[in-house]
């Protein structure tokens, strides 16, 4: 008999590569939120951004080396497999018909990317299928002017108990610890021969050294 969802996190991203700052992202989420489960949705194509370093492959096989182990976290491809640009809008939408009208969806993202959802293709539709989980640092301070901070005005929380009884529609706050690890630095850390162990789970680490990821500028 398969777990009954009490409510589902999903936490988008290039992860190229994941790092424990991830991880230790989506371990606190989960508890934060009090989350049946947390989906990793690695992108397959942003629309937002350069290219990802690593083939979309890889970056799905590292993270599901990265979560062996852990019962609450779980790889979702669906943006993977996909030859067109990921938004996420299309990708909640299908999770909201897969999941029924009910479940309570929560969207993760960071405090980056809500200063500049307004650049995102329909964003303001993303509240219409989920809940928005926006990962802060101690000291945040939310958008102040302009169109996300007049559409937050009416949809920001800062305590997630207020959201057990709905579906979607709202935006938390979840302000955590946030480690300084990024993508961007184990890159360069591989790219010039030095090791970023302890950076990222030894097997992904042993999967990158396996594939020669990330030792030229373009894979």
């Amino acid at each position: 008999m398969g777990q009954v969802l009490k409510a589902l996190g999903l936490f988008g991203g290039t992860f190229d590569p994941v790092h424990i700052g991830h991880l230790r992202t989506c371990v606190e989420l989960r508890e934060y939120l009090d989350l049946s489960a947390l989906h990793l949705v690695p992108c397959g194509v942003p629309p937002h951004r350069a290219s990802p370093r690593a083939a979309a492959h890889h970056r799905a096989a590292m993270l599901r080396l990265a979560i062996q182990g852990e019962p609450y976290l779980s790889v979702d491809e669906r943006e993977v497999h996909q030859e067109r640009e990921s938004y996420s809008v299309h990708t909640l939408r299908a999770l909201r018909q897969e999941f029924g009208p009910d479940l309570p969806l929560y969207w993760c993202i960071g405090m980056d990317a809500l200063a500049t959802l307004d650049t995102w293709y329909c964003w303001r539709q993303l509240t219409d299928y989920a809940h928005l989980a926006v990962v802060a640092r101690p000291g945040w301070r939310r958008p102040t002017g302009g169109e996300v901070a007049e559409w937050l005005v009416d949809k920001i929380t800062e305590d997630p108990a207020h959201l057990e009884q709905r579906s979607g529609g709202r935006v938390v706050i979840c302000e955590m610890s946030q480690l300084p690890v990024s993508s961007t630095h184990i890159r360069e850390l591989l790219k010039t021969g030095r090791s970023p162990r302890y950076l990222v789970p030894d097997a992904v680490l042993e999967y990158i050294r396996k594939h020669e990821l990330y030792q030229r500028e373009m894979l």
